[in-house]
């Protein structure tokens, strides 16, 4: 886009002071001519650019005047930068660093910063790369797609108008309307397998309020009450933050919290071992019981 193209030329002549015009075409892969246009339109919004011919000529901003710097400082530039790489930990596509040499021109100037890491990959990092890639070019084009789901009460194949891709709750989901639903859902990725784009097309529509409130697609609605040994409460603090417990008077951590999964809950409860009581509710007590007679009667 040239809005794009423009603010990476200011944020160049801010960072080198000058360059020449086919220094600039090829930077941003247009014409000279293009780029002539594009310094008469930033004259035009204020900002004085000069150009000198010869030997050490080129394209610089006029001494003395002073750039606001708001436009992109060092950090900020870092910042998108940072951001850019981490979308790159789940694409094929380096995209990082080709805005990072186009915006730049010069890694000796700006570099990716690495002082902040962020990995959004997971173990099936190749498959999710190219999840990822089918799912945005089919919602560029406004193109149907069909997968295979898997969930515990089976698998499924499904056809839906993809919206979102979301990175949420630790995990990738795509958000679409089903069209056997007709309402709108979350996928996660990793039990989405055999994603095609089809050829059918739709027309977008208006997505609901309530619909682009993620958290309420998934929803608190077993509640616990536990008591957990006190050698556990890093991994607690870990997952739920330093307020999720309170401390008994006989040594032991007091937990209660909200789970949208049932399921979900009792394996995370069984990572835990002896280490962990369940007190409220009995339903899952119950069921607890019911899986550690289980599990005994295996081993006997």
């Amino acid at each position: 886009m040239k809005i794009d193209r423009l603010i990476g030329i200011i944020t160049i002549l801010q960072q080198k002071k000058k360059v020449t015009a086919p220094y600039l075409a090829k930077k941003f892969e247009v014409s000279r001519r293009t780029i002539n246009r594009d310094i008469e339109d930033i004259c035009r919004a204020g900002i004085p650019v000069v150009t000198t011919q010869g030997k050490g000529g080129g394209i610089s901003i006029m001494d003395g005047f002073n750039l606001d710097t708001t436009v992109f400082t060092t950090e900020e530039l870092q910042a998108i930068l940072t951001g850019l790489k981490s979308i790159d930990s789940v694409s094929n596509t380096s995209y990082g660093k080709r805005i990072a040499a186009k915006i730049t021109g010069d890694d000796s100037v700006i570099t990716l910063s690495d002082s902040i890491l962020i990995d959004l990959s997971s173990y099936y990092k190749d498959s999710l790369a190219e999840k990822i890639e089918l799912l945005k070019k089919a919602i560029g084009e406004k193109r149907l797609i069909s997968f295979r789901y898997y969930y515990k009460k089976g698998e499924a194949d499904k056809l839906i108008e993809p919206y979102l891709i979301v990175f949420k709750w630790s995990y990738w989901y795509v958000f679409g309307f089903c069209t056997e639903q007709q309402d709108f859902r979350m996928y996660k990725l990793n039990r989405l397998w055999d994603l095609h784009i089809t050829e059918t097309e739709f027309i977008p529509r208006e997505i609901p309020e309530q619909s682009r409130n993620f958290d309420s697609h998934i929803t608190d609605h077993y509640m616990i009450t536990a008591i957990f040994d006190k050698s556990e409460k890093y991994r607690l603090i870990e997952e739920y933050g330093i307020g999720c417990c309170t401390e008994t008077e006989g040594g032991h951590l007091l937990f209660q919290r909200g789970f949208t999964n049932i399921d979900v809950m009792i394996s995370w409860l069984l990572g835990f071992g002896d280490k962990v009581e369940v007190i409220e509710p009995l339903e899952i007590r119950e069921k607890i019981k019911g899986i550690a007679e289980n599990i005994i009667n295996k081993y006997k």
